[in-house]
């Protein structure tokens, strides 16, 4: 008879964790299925922008070559042009530095003009690259993304080392780039490129897994939805500097 009792409970408990399991693998389904829509929010928000930028900064002259409009100096050869590119910081400081108070709406809402200022200032690009070279490259993106989310999503490996290293190839990525605004070399511009697109691939695997982690951290916590905001811009961030470095590589110019 205790055999028997012993078989019961051992049935009730193993019934009980693939419940559990069963409501952890739910509930991080949605949670993660949140962090990628919020993401492809973003993005979508940054082509809008991007492309009507471009369409006001933009005209054809009569040879068929763009010529800038008075947005676009404005826009792109004014000293507004480095707020443009400045003012996306403005916001990654204000949403780090307030992360706990925000309100879920507040943190969507400053999320979605971070990704429309990314937006403004990356319609410089559809002046200088073709419209074929954008979107070759914005699909090549998505392809390697998704892969590489996949594997972080998925491996059971613990990628905090491969992250550590890649932060640490970031900040030599950004002093690299900054000492190539004055050098100018195109063979340091492409060194560079080659770099972001291995480094940001990386990131992209490991922010996945990093985030994953969270929701087990947080679970069952009322700042899910907000952790899956802030986990929404970090992939974004990987995917639109990845998206840029390809595009650099790959990308054909205009003859304008």
């Amino acid at each position: 008879m205790s055999d028997y009792d012993r078989y019961v409970r051992a049935r009730g408990s193993a019934g009980f964790a693939r419940s559990g399991a069963g409501v952890v693998d739910q509930g991080l389904r949605a949670y993660m299925l949140g962090v990628y829509n919020y993401m492809t929010l973003g993005l979508g928000v940054t082509g809008v922008v991007a492309y009507l930028a471009f369409r006001l900064a933009t005209q054809e002259s009569e040879t068929g070559h763009l010529v800038l409009t008075s947005f676009g100096h404005a826009i792109f050869l004014s000293p507004l042009r480095w707020v443009i590119v400045l003012s996306p910081l403005a916001v990654i400081f204000f949403l780090g530095g307030r992360m706990a108070s925000l309100s879920i709406a507040a943190a969507r809402n400053a999320f979605l003009v971070f990704a429309a200022l990314i937006g403004l200032s990356m319609s410089a690009l559809l002046v200088v690259y073709t419209g074929a070279s954008v979107v070759q490259a914005f699909f090549v993106t998505a392809a390697s993304f998704g892969a590489l989310s996949l594997y972080g999503y998925t491996t059971g490996r613990d990628l905090s080392g491969v992250g550590s290293f890649m932060f640490m190839g970031l900040i030599g990525l950004i002093v690299a780039s900054l000492v190539n605004m004055f050098l100018m070399s195109s063979g340091l511009a492409w060194a560079v490129s080659v770099l972001a697109v291995v480094i940001f691939a990386g990131l992209t695997a490991w922010d996945t897994q990093a985030i994953k982690q969270l929701y087990f951290a947080g679970y069952g916590t009322a700042d899910l939805q907000k952790a899956s905001i802030f986990g929404a811009l970090r992939l974004y961030l990987d995917f639109i500097n990845m998206f840029q470095a390809l595009l650099s590589l790959m990308g054909s110019q205009r003859n304008n």
